[in-house]
């Protein structure tokens, strides 16, 4: 594993990154090969950026790994794209839990087949006391269908407007108890959201790359950290306003 650089310890590093792994398709087109091969390299890459996301000392990677409108994808990119799942939790789970990495899933996973939920929940069960980095794979998501979910369940708690604040809805995201991603990262040039994480990133730093997925190395990920140490993050205030100064409170 390689040691980072002297710069790169003193960077400030985000504690949160999420990353639309975008551009499979289009690698494997450009080299002539099928869209199942881009995925399979996307998967591959993920190793190596995780290793990344440890030596730089990143806490949690929110990954986009699939999302509710994938389903309407061809049935056989659809059916592949499970089973590559499936081999990565597999083949990928011994080293992931040596680095100390703690899976989460975020999204369905009562839509996916049995066998597929077994793996799913069996990676969760065995790295859920490790420290080093938190990654949330995010599959059969969709940030409107998770606001949807937690209003369903607010509801069935019984919450009343009066009770409703920024704070309490966060609280029912799948995401609950982590903080807020600070960079958002989207390979392969598109500048849409793609319905990720949209309640959790109102605030987040948008680092979009024409670099495809499966090319988007280390040092890709250190151009975009040195991309947002380098931004001034006012969270609607001016920038000389202290972040502990006070909040607008606005009356629904």
């Amino acid at each position: 594993m390689a040691n980072t650089s002297k710069n790169d310890e003193q960077m400030k590093i985000p504690t949160h990154v999420g990353i639309i792994m975008d551009g499979n398709g289009r690698w494997a087109k450009s080299r002539g090969l099928p869209r199942l091969a881009g995925h399979k390299a996307g998967t591959e890459n993920l190793r190596r950026v995780i290793r990344a996301c440890v030596e730089f000392g990143i806490q949690y990677l929110t990954i986009y790994a699939f999302s509710t409108e994938n389903w309407g994808r061809p049935k056989d990119e659809v059916e592949g794209l499970l089973r590559i799942l499936a081999e990565v939790i597999e083949k990928e789970l011994p080293e992931l839990n040596e680095q100390g990495v703690q899976l989460h899933h975020i999204g369905r996973l009562e839509d996916l087949p049995e066998n597929l939920r077994q793996k799913v929940n069996k990676a969760i069960e065995i790295t859920k006391n490790n420290q080093r980095l938190v990654l949330n794979v995010a599959f059969n998501y969709g940030g409107r269908d998770e606001i949807v979910c937690a209003i369903k369940q607010m509801m069935r708690d019984g919450v009343t407007p009066e009770q409703v604040t920024p704070d309490l809805i966060s609280s029912y995201m799948f995401t609950a108890g982590m903080p807020d991603p600070d960079l958002i990262i989207r390979t392969s040039g598109e500048m849409r959201t793609s319905n990720f994480l949209i309640w959790q990133a109102s605030y987040a730093e948008w680092y979009v790359t024409p670099t495809f997925w499966p090319d988007f190395d280390k040092e890709e990920l250190r151009k975009a950290l040195v991309a947002f140490a380098q931004r001034d993050r006012r969270f609607g205030k001016l920038s000389e306003q202290d972040a502990t100064g006070s909040k607008p409170v606005n009356a629904c």
